[in-house]
């Protein structure tokens, strides 16, 4: 993944993506920080997300193959 940043803030589930991964594996879009991401395909980050909607969460945010992806996922709890 390239220009990787790290975000804290509140994560809101917008649904799930249209495609999922080649082992059919769930992938989300989401929304932090004003930064719309997709969970990467075939990361077991789409069967956890579900989990943070709508808590505060700090993740890291960058491009994977010119498609914003959200991973390291971990709830915050300061």
């Amino acid at each position: 993944m390239k220009n990787v940043t790290k975000h804290t803030g509140i994560l809101e589930i917008i649904g799930r993506a249209s495609n999922n991964g080649h082992n059919g594996n769930p992938r989300y879009i989401v929304r932090l920080n004003g930064y719309t991401a997709h969970t990467a395909i075939d990361s077991m980050l789409g069967y956890s997300i579900t989990n943070y909607d709508g808590k505060k969460v700090s993740a890291l945010i960058g491009t994977y193959y010119g498609t914003v992806t959200i991973e390291n996922v971990k709830e915050d709890r300061s």
